[in-house]
Order: C-alpha cells, then sequence, then structure tokens
C-alpha cells in the first residue's frame, strides 16, 4: 500500500521531476553501475519522510542507503523542497486564495536521536536530543514559513524570523495583519516584535486553561499534527537536510489542502475521491 494516496504523490512527483537539473554522467571510462533512477529514490525519500525511519531501514537491494542519502544532500543543496512548496502555495494563491489577514505561528518539538547542527536538549523529553520547528500559517492552516532550531530554543524569539520568512515566501501581507499565538508567547518582547511589525496579537494569557481560550490558532495545531505524521523522529544532522524534509512536508500539507478545498469547487478528470483527503 503506497504510503501517500496517489492524487498527493503523482502531482508532487511530476513537478519535483521537472525542476530536477539534467544529470550528466561525467565517469571518465563509463563503466560504473547504472544511475538508481530519481523517481526510485523519491519513493524512498517519501517513505523516510513519513515512517521516521533510518535510511538503512528503508532501504531496498534496488536503491542502498548510500544512493538515499547522497540523493538527499543533493537536492537539498539544490533547494528543491522550497521551490516545490514555493509552487505549491502559488497554485493554491490561484484557485482558493489564502486568508492572510488572520495569521498564527507555534512551535512543535520532535524527536531527533541523531543530534546534528539543528538539534538541542528537549526540555519535555528528559534532555534527550530534540528539534523544533516554528510554523506559520494563514487563517486555514496552510503552511507558509518554517525556521528549524534546537528543542532547548524558546517559542518567542522565533516568533520574528517565522514571521518574516513567511512574508517572503508570499510576498506582501494585508496592511493589518492579526496574529494568534498560545501563551508561551505572552510576554512584552512578542507584543513588542509585534508591534514593530505592524501587526496585532491575539496572545493567550498565562494562568489561563487553554481550552477556554483556543481561538482562531488551532489550524496551526492541526497543521502540527499533519507534518508530526511525516515528522515523527528526525535523523539528519545536516540543517540544510532537516529544512528540506520541513518543506516537503510542508509542501505534502499544503497539496492535500489544495486538493481537498479544489474538490467541491472545480471538475477535473481524474479527481481524487479518496476519503482520506476529506
Amino acid at each position: 500500500m503506497p504510503v501517500l494516496p496517489s492524487c498527493l504523490l503523482g502531482p508532487l512527483w511530476d513537478q519535483f521531476v521537472a525542476l530536477l537539473p539534467e544529470h550528466v554522467d561525467a565517469h571518465p571510462l563509463g563503466c560504473h553501475n547504472p544511475r538508481i533512477p530519481d523517481r526510485t529514490v523519491f519513493e524512498h525519500v517519501i517513505a523516510a519522510l513519513v515512517h521516521g525511519s533510518g535510511y538503512e531501514r528503508i532501504a531496498t537491494p534496488g536503491c542502498s542507503d548510500r544512493t538515499i542519502r547522497r540523493r538527499v544532500n543533493y537536492w537539498a543543496q539544490i533547494g528543491i523542497a522550497e521551490k516545490i512548496h514555493a509552487l505549491a502555495l502559488q497554485a493554491y494563491d490561484r484557485m482558493i486564495g489564502p486568508q492572510l489577514d488572520e495569521l498564527s505561528v507555534d512551535g512543535c518539538i520532535t524527536k531527533a536521536p541523531g543530534a546534528g547542527e539543528s538539534a538541542g536538549r528537549s526540555p519535555v523529553d528528559r534532555g534527550k536530543q530534540g528539534l523544533k520547528r516554528s510554523v506559520a500559517t494563514e487563517a486555514t492552516g496552510v503552511p507558509l514559513g518554517i525556521v528549524s532550531a534546537g528543542a532547548n530554543r524558546h517559542d518567542s524569539p522565533l516568533l520574528v524570523p517565522t514571521l518574516k520568512v513567511a512574508k517572503e515566501r508570499v510576498g506582501e501581507l494585508p496592511d493589518r495583519v492579526n496574529v494568534n499565538l498560545d501563551r508561551g508567547y505572552d510576554g512584552d518582547k512578542s507584543r513588542s516584535a509585534l508591534g514593530e511589525l505592524g501587526s496585532t496579537g491575539e496572545i493567550a494569557r498565562k494562568g489561563i486553561p487553554a481550552p477556554i481560550q483556543a481561538g482562531k490558532r488551532w489550524v496551526v495545531e492541526r497543521s502540527h499534527a499533519w507534518m508530526n505524521g511525516k515528522l515523527r523522529r528526525c535523523t539528519e544532522k545536516r540543517s540544510r537536510v532537516v529544512d528540506f524534509y520541513l518543506y516537503l512536508s510542508a509542501a505534502i500539507v499544503t497539496l492535500r489542502m489544495l486538493i481537498r478545498r479544489a474538490t467541491p469547487r472545480y471538475r477535473w478528470d481524474g479527481r481524487p475521491t479518496t476519503r482520506r483527503l476529506k
């Protein structure tokens, strides 16, 4: 059974392969083993993304773990995941339209047993190595910007970098933007930072039970839950490879929301009917 439905994997691969530069075989003798197709490696990468497994566990006789690692490092170096996510945002903008007047930002900690450049001691996992990602979403939960950091970093200092990344990826924001935050951002620094950016903030207060004031920020928590299904454990050590998986996961979430919201509005040949997208 595929790790992703074909209605997601098919369009994702079509755009992915279109962005790949043409491979030039520079071996002087031309007698080495045949190159593993990019599609084969891509399917193994998706399996690693979904299951959170190391490459040794998902390697097959037709694609070794070294091949996966080399190809992922190359794809991360050319920034292909960031390009895929940007294209998914552009498609969502054309067909649905993001609601940028309400943004939500939140951080999420996941395991990083291999440590690495983006890892840190997790305060919620007995000091084990962990990865924190700060995600900004629009009003319906579409991921706009992502910042990776160690699990020991507080959410508050990552607020401004996350909003700046989101602005770079979507262009100009409305004149008045309201940012929804949980009580981890309840402080003068966060409010001052939002004021400098020209935004207002709806921040949960410390000491008040969260269910009473869930507000509009639940969409970013839902997006985190979708991304956690594909990023249970990060075994990468290089920051650029970590960002590759983060943006690839964000592209899948964006594409999923695009297809789900476009299905009742548009009709096209091969329109998906799977319930997994409802």
